[in-house]
C-alpha cells in the first residue's frame, strides 16, 4: 500500500499539496469516493492503480479545482504496462466546472450517452484511449467549457449518427473568452457516426495527429450552435479561426464525399480564418470526393504545402464552395501544394501560386502507411518555407515550420520533423536521420 498523506495538509492557508492514492486496498477505492471526502486543490496529485476497471459516472465536482499554472493532477498509473479502466455510466468521466485539471494515463470507455464530457475551463486530457462509447468520444459543452488540450491519446469506436461523434468541442465564449482547443499527439480513428473531429471552439490549433476513417467528414470546423449559447452572446462577437498543421487525414468512406468542412454547418458558422499547412490528404474510397467542403459564414481559406493523393480510384475535388457565404468576398489563398493529376474545382492562379501535380506522390510505402517521401520524390525540397497570408487576411499566431511528425499508433508520441533548410510538401519530412523525442510537453 502506498503512503496516504491525511487531508489535514490540505487546510487552507497551509499551501501545502497532497497526493491520494486511490484503488484496491487504498484509503479511497474509486475517484467518486475520494471526491465526496475531499476537496482538491491547486498542485494535489490524484494517483490511480492501474490494470483494475473502476465504475463509470465519474464526476470531478466544481470544487475539485487548481489555478492557473498549478492544476489538480488526477493520473492513471499503469500496473504490468495497464492504465487504469474506467467504464461504464451515462458519461463515464466528466469534468463539472472543475477548472485548471490535468487528466492522464486512463482508459475510458462505454459511455452510454458519452465516453467523456468537457465542461470545465484550462483542462488537459492525455496520455489515454477512449473508445466504445455509444455516442460521442468526447464531448465539450456550450456552457462553462474553456481552453481543452487533448494529446497523446488514441480515440476510436465512438460516435453515433450524423450528431454524435467522436469529439465534439465547444467552448463558452461568454464565460471564457479567448479560449484555445490544442490537439495534438493524437490519434483517431474508425468512427461509427459523424465526423472525427466536429469543433465549434473559438481557436483550434489541430496539430500533428492523425485521422483515418470517418462516418462522415474526417475534420468539421465551425462556429457556435447559436441555439444554445449564453445570453449576450451574438453570431458577430468573436471570429472563430483553426490552426491545421502538420496531420494525416485518410478518408474511407465511399458513402459520403467530404474529408473537410470549414465555416457551419447550417447551425452555426465561424466568418473566421482557416489554414492548412503541410498536411497529408489521402483520399482512399475509391469514389469521387471534395477535400475542402467551404459552407456558411467564412472569412479566409489558405492553404499551404499540402499533399493531396488518390489512392483507390475516384477524382480529388479540391474545393467546394457553392455553400459558402463570404464575409469579404471570396477569400481563398495558397502555396506549393501536390495534387493528383485530373483533380478538379482547382483554385485558380491568382489563388494558388506553384502548383505542383502528378500520378504519384513518390511516398515510401503508402500501403504500409508510410508516407515519408522518397529520395526521388515530387515533395522533396518542394514546400514554401515561408508561407504567408494573403495581407488583407493574415492568420493570427500561425504555426511553422511544423515541429513533428503525426503517428497512427495506439501510444502516440511526440517524434520531431527535423529540418534541412528545404521544406518537403506534406506531413513528412525526408530526413536521413530523424530526431526521436518521446515524452509530455
Amino acid at each position: 500500500m502506498r503512503l496516504f498523506i491525511a487531508p489535514i495538509l490540505l487546510l487552507p492557508g497551509l499551501g501545502m499539496a497532497a497526493t491520494y492514492p486511490v484503488g484496491p486496498g487504498e484509503t479511497y477505492t474509486t475517484l467518486n469516493a475520494l471526491f465526496s471526502a475531499v476537496n482538491l486543490g491547486p498542485d494535489d496529485i490524484v494517483e490511480v492503480t492501474g490494470g483494475v476497471t473502476y465504475p463509470g459516472g465519474v464526476v470531478v465536482p466544481a470544487a475539485d479545482g487548481g489555478s492557473a499554472g498549478h492544476p489538480v493532477i488526477i493520473r492513471g498509473l499503469r500496473v504490468g504496462g495497464q492504465r487504469p479502466v474506467i467504464s461504464g455510466g451515462s458519461n463515464t468521466v466528466e469534468f463539472r466546472q472543475s477548472d485548471h485539471l490535468v487528466f492522464e494515463g486512463f482508459e475510458v470507455q462505454g459511455g452510454s450517452a458519452r465516453c467523456i464530457l468537457q465542461g470545465a475551463h484550462d483542462v488537459t486530457v492525455r496520455d489515454s484511449v477512449i473508445h466504445d462509447c455509444a455516442g460521442h468520444g468526447i464531448l465539450g459543452t456550450d456552457l462553462e467549457s474553456g481552453s481543452f488540450t487533448l494529446e497523446y491519446s488514441e480515440i476510436y469506436d465512438a460516435g453515433n449518427g450524423t450528431s454524435q461523434h467522436p469529439l465534439y468541442i465547444q467552448s463558452d465564449e461568454i464565460a471564457h473568452p479567448g479560449s484555445v482547443f490544442r490537439m495534438r499527439y493524437c490519434y483517431v480513428h474508425d468512427g461509427n457516426g459523424g465526423n472525427l473531429l466536429k469543433s465549434r471552439h473559438e481557436r483550434n490549433e489541430i496539430h500533428y495527429n492523425w485521422f483515418e476513417g470517418a462516418a462522415y467528414h474526417e475534420l468539421e470546423l465551425i462556429g457556435p450552435d447559436e441555439e444554445t449559447q449564453a445570453p449576450g452572446w451574438t453570431r458577430d462577437l468573436v471570429r472563430e479561426d483553426s490552426d491545421v498543421v502538420g496531420n494525416v487525414i485518410i478518408h474511407t468512406n465511399p458513402d459520403f464525399g467530404s474529408v473537410v468542412r470549414v465555416g457551419g454547418d447550417g447551425s452555426g458558422q465561424s466568418k473566421g480564418r482557416v489554414r492548412f499547412v503541410n498536411n497529408t490528404f489521402v483520399l482512399a474510397s475509391g469514389e469521387d470526393a471534395t477535400v475542402f467542403r467551404i459552407f456558411d459564414g467564412i472569412q479566409s481559406v489558405e492553404m499551404h504545402n499540402n499533399v493531396i493523393d488518390v489512392s483507390a480510384g475516384g477524382t480529388a475535388r479540391i474545393e467546394r464552395t457553392v455553400e459558402a457565404v463570404w464575409t469579404n468576398g471570396r477569400q481563398i489563398h495558397g502555396s506549393n501544394n501536390w495534387i493528383e493529376a485530373g483533380s478538379s474545382f482547382v483554385p485558380g492562379a491568382g489563388e494558388w501560386s506553384a502548383t505542383l501535380s502528378g500520378s504519384n506522390p513518390g511516398f515510401t510505402n503508402a500501403a504500409a502507411f508510410d508516407f515519408t517521401p522518397l529520395g526521388g520524390s515530387p515533395l522533396r525540397n518542394a514546400g514554401n518555407n515561408a508561407p504567408a497570408s494573403d495581407a488583407g487576411f493574415p492568420f493570427p499566431g500561425p504555426t511553422f515550420p511544423p515541429a513533428f511528425h503525426p503517428q497512427r499508433a495506439s501510444v502516440p508520441a511526440a517524434v520531431a520533423r527535423g529540418a534541412d533548410g528545404f521544406i518537403d510538401i506534406g506531413a513528412f519530412e525526408a530526413l536521413s536521420d530523424l530526431i526521436f523525442a518521446h515524452g509530455f510537453e
